[in-house]
């Protein structure tokens, strides 16, 4: 018969045990978490970003063939269809960041994932102009709108999952994960273009080559939702229904208790994604219709730049976990109005391989910096109650701000008073953005379980 002292060896060692099991299951969720946050942004980036390429070189001569009398209309007329999401995504936080703060992170994106992913497969789908004549414009807005929908729900969730299940002092680089997504799903649409473009001619690519990308986005989907079905909701929000801190209706406590930092999100964030739409979307129909590049070697110069997106998330994350998220932001805000003043001189010689490919590396690193560490600061601006919805809110009304008629507004805007003015619009954004960041609290050591 055992002794006492043996019985309690033996409880000793089943516990720790237990507790090296409780812990192997722990970093396993992590991990999938992370997974689960990572894939969603890069399915929201390539969505966008393949939507956005297509409008910029394709949609006016498939879905507004009635104005190719006039190719700059077309082109605008495209590029504000591109806007159409984005001007949704808002109507999409607040549905979405409802149920994910009521009822968890988990179903929450897992729902915004199918609707976002079946939206774009349906673009890809689509009759043209020649085929359904004005409905097929009318068509394609809806599957914009509903896409935009999906994608308002989308941010937001996959930053929770990661800075949720982060330690205290590695939120920003939990955040990263995420914030990893846009190269990734930026790189794989670029890439596919690229691939497209190589092997198919002009002809080709506007009866059938464009659809591709559209449905190869089916993919990444399913991969994304065999991550997130299996995964665990976020400690964080197990412990606030534990406490029970949901509250009913969490829009409304967002704009009664926490309105200025929903307008501080949206002017933080803004900037990042008009940049990104002046790198990604502006450039590239510039460059090719005012610099003499074909489409594939621009695609080329953004795949190879896209590196330093990449880069400088992982910089700029580490840094906030180092000396805050203010001075991450502040810095990045500043070194931004000094590029929108200088690089518009990049973009006036005739193809000058080295002046945009400096552009384009000079710009996606700054994107880096300023994209970066938002993934844990926006989050941490809120309560744990209203998180969901807050940091959704403001993210995506800054994609109404930042970037609905960013490709549109550029392309105005060099047609009329040249580069330079484009400059002047991201300039002005960056000082919106570095006001904003200078009116917030320093968010590094705040209790995020609250």
């Amino acid at each position: 018969m055992a002794t006492g002292s043996e019985a309690s060896e033996d409880v000793a060692r089943a516990g720790a045990t237990l507790a090296q099991k409780a812990q192997k299951v722990a970093r396993n969720s992590v991990k999938q978490v992370i997974a689960a946050s990572m894939v969603g942004t890069a399915i929201e980036f390539y969505d966008f970003y393949a939507y956005g390429t297509a409008a910029a070189n394709y949609f006016p001569k498939i879905f507004f063939t009635n104005l190719d009398n006039d190719p700059t209309v077309a082109l605008l007329a495209s590029l504000l269809t591109f806007s159409i999401a984005f001007i949704a995504r808002p109507l999409g936080s607040i549905v979405f960041g409802h149920f994910g703060d009521r009822l968890g992170r988990k179903a929450t994106l897992v729902a915004s994932l199918l609707t976002m992913g079946c939206a774009t497969v349906l673009i890809g789908c689509l009759p043209t102009y020649a085929m359904w004549g004005v409905w097929a414009v009318v068509v394609l807005c809806l599957c914009r709108f509903v896409q935009g929908i999906g994608l308002g729900g989308e941010w937001s969730g996959a930053s929770l999952v990661a800075t949720e299940n982060a330690p205290a002092n590695k939120r920003a680089t939990y955040g990263s994960f995420p914030a990893l997504g846009a190269p990734i799903g930026f790189f794989l649409s670029n890439g596919t273009f690229f691939i497209l473009e190589a092997k198919l001619n002009d002809d080709q690519m506007l009866a059938w080559g464009w659809r591709v990308p559209f449905l190869l986005s089916a993919i990444l989907v399913i991969v994304g939702l065999a991550v997130r079905v299996t995964m665990e909701e976020t400690p964080v929000f197990k412990a606030a229904m534990a406490k029970h801190k949901v509250v009913k209706s969490p829009i409304v406590t967002v704009l009664r208790t926490s309105w200025r930092q929903v307008l501080q999100s949206t002017f933080i964030v803004a900037v990042t994604y008009t940049l990104f739409y002046t790198l990604a979307t502006w450039s590239l129909a510039y460059g090719t219709t005012h610099l003499g590049f074909s489409r594939q070697e621009y695609l080329g110069f953004l795949m190879i730049s896209i590196f330093m997106f990449a880069i400088f998330i992982v910089v700029s994350c580490n840094f906030a976990d180092r000396i805050g998220r203010r001075p991450a932001l502040v810095i990045s805000s500043a070194l931004l109005v000094v590029f929108a003043i200088f690089f518009p001189y990049l973009l006036m010689a005739q193809h000058e391989t080295w002046q945009v490919m400096l552009f384009l590396c000079i710009g996606f690193a700054l994107m880096g910096m300023a994209f970066g560490p938002i993934g844990a600061f926006l989050p941490e601006l809120f309560k744990a109650s209203v998180r969901y919805s807050g940091s959704g809110l403001g993210y995506n009304l800054a994609a109404i701000v930042g970037a609905a008629f960013v490709p549109t507004i550029a392309t105005w805007l060099s047609s009329h008073w040249g580069v330079r003015s484009v400059g002047l619009y991201l300039a002005v954004m960056a000082v919106c953005c570095l006001v904003a960041v200078l009116t917030c609290r320093e968010t590094k050591n705040s209790d995020y379980t609250e």
